[in-house]
């Protein structure tokens, strides 16, 4: 029987590209495992876009948004001067916010770096009249808060000349040069990797992204991969280094071999209503987290107004824990190192709301009620929190659920809630004038 040629072409790319895209047979250590266990426990953490692009006051991808060429980017440094940032300011207010770690961009899609790198100049102590490591005091002022500390790290680069072949992204850029070398790139990258894992103590983990700017795309879903991002050795120098250090990939795909927990951008896990997101078939086994933002920006944008009510985020954090899910919420600090006031309010409330119903949000997994609209639920042992979300009904009907039960009471004040128990489900009373106008919860203990 001849071979199919055109078959065994296809099947020889695909080898080829599949090839070190993920950490072949791996098995997470103790430590790692561990740290796991504590990530799906710790369920809310403060996101932070940070970089010389807050200058302009227009988002972090405002290089390519408005094509500034490279020569006209590369002035931008010259006016980063935070001398407003205080980092154990940061981290108060992130501990106080309920939020057990931090995760910030130690380099965005522009190339500019964050921290002290000698991979190259083009980073905050060689290119800027502030010249101070601003991820050396995050990371100290964390320890001493016990707030764990994840670097962002961006895989594609608008500015360097070896993010060669070009992507998606970026292509109105003038002063990129025409040709670029590969593995010279990767090579930078393991030499910045490197750094961040032994220059700043123990860390949480690494957060990638820019993955998909190397895979095709048709405007409804992801096509090939153009590139491969040796993988197998990031990943593997990262686990060698730190083996406690999570690995998650903002690739909106499966989870690749490597990778240590999975993450879900804008999104309820396997919701992707942005339509670039990650398809409810491609969720995987490992710990989720839901990034997403206070106002409608990632960074610095000074016309975004679109803040988010108390409301809406402690509906946001109770629906992703509803799904097992951390919630990354992020800030954009302003170039002077300070935070918006308005985000400063929004994470204040958090705060007061996490301390009076934490529990029913830290260290618990999924409930037996799958989230929506209306309602969400945790579990913790035997104890159920169900999160009534819609304050305009009397009565909550939880069709197929009808478990043996001890006791249901309000999470809040420990009334009674008058419920029956019937062939088709659980009903409850939860009167109107009773309710929450965010969150009403109740708590059913199982026998």
């Amino acid at each position: 029987m001849k071979p199919n040629f055109k078959l065994v072409v296809i099947l020889m790319l695909f080898c080829i590209l599949v090839s070190g895209q993920g950490q072949k047979d791996y098995t997470p250590t103790k430590e790692n495992i561990e740290a796991r266990k504590w990530f799906q426990d710790a369920k809310f953490g403060l996101f932070v876009h940070w970089g010389i692009y807050s200058v302009l006051g227009d988002g972090e991808w405002v290089m390519n948004n408005q094509n500034i060429p490279i020569d006209m980017y590369e002035k931008l440094p010259s006016f980063f001067n935070p001398i407003g940032y205080n980092a154990e300011e940061w981290v108060k207010m992130a501990k106080d916010a309920g939020m057990k770690y931090i995760t910030i961009t130690s380099r965005h899609h522009d190339g500019f770096s964050m921290f002290d790198t000698q991979a190259n100049d083009y980073d905050i102590v060689t290119a800027t009249p502030y010249k101070k490591d601003v991820l050396k005091t995050l990371a100290e002022a964390c320890r001493k808060e016990n707030i764990k500390l994840f670097f962002y790290y961006s895989l594609l680069d608008w500015h360097h000349d070896d993010y060669f072949p070009r992507g998606r992204t970026g292509k109105g850029i003038a002063g990129r040069a025409e040709t670029g070398n590969w593995d010279n790139y990767i090579a930078f990258m393991k030499t910045q990797l490197t750094e961040l894992l032994t220059n700043y103590g123990e860390i949480g983990g690494i957060w990638f992204d820019g993955h998909w700017d190397q895979m095709g795309w048709d405007g409804k879903k992801y096509g090939r991969l153009k590139v491969d991002w040796h993988y197998d050795e990031l990943y593997k120098l990262i686990h060698d280094l730190q083996p406690q250090a999570l690995i998650g990939n903002n690739h909106h795909l499966a989870p690749i071999e490597g990778e240590d927990f999975q993450m879900f951008e804008k999104d309820l896990p396997g919701k992707n209503t942005t339509g670039w997101g990650t398809d409810a078939s491609d969720i995987g086994n490992l710990p989720f987290e839901v990034c997403e933002t206070i106002n409608g920006s990632w960074g610095f944008n000074l016309q975004d107004q679109k803040h988010k009510s108390e409301k809406e985020l402690v509906q946001y954090v109770v629906k992703a824990a509803g799904y097992g899910s951390n919630l990354l919420l992020n800030v954009g600090p302003m170039p002077n190192g300070k935070i918006q006031e308005e985000h400063q309010k929004s994470l204040k409330a958090m705060g007061e709301w996490m301390r009076k119903n934490g529990e029913t949000i830290y260290g618990t997994r999924s409930g037996p009620i799958p989230p929506s609209e209306k309602m969400a639920s945790t579990q913790k042992g035997k104890k159920v929190y169900l999160h009534l979300l819609d304050e305009n009904e009397n009565v909550v009907f939880l069709k197929g659920y009808s478990p043996k039960i001890k006791s249901i009471k309000r999470y809040d004040d420990g009334a009674r809630v008058s419920y029956e128990r019937t062939k088709y489900g659980l009903l409850l009373d939860v009167p109107k004038d009773e309710r929450n106008t965010i969150d009403t919860i109740v708590e059913i203990t199982l026998q």
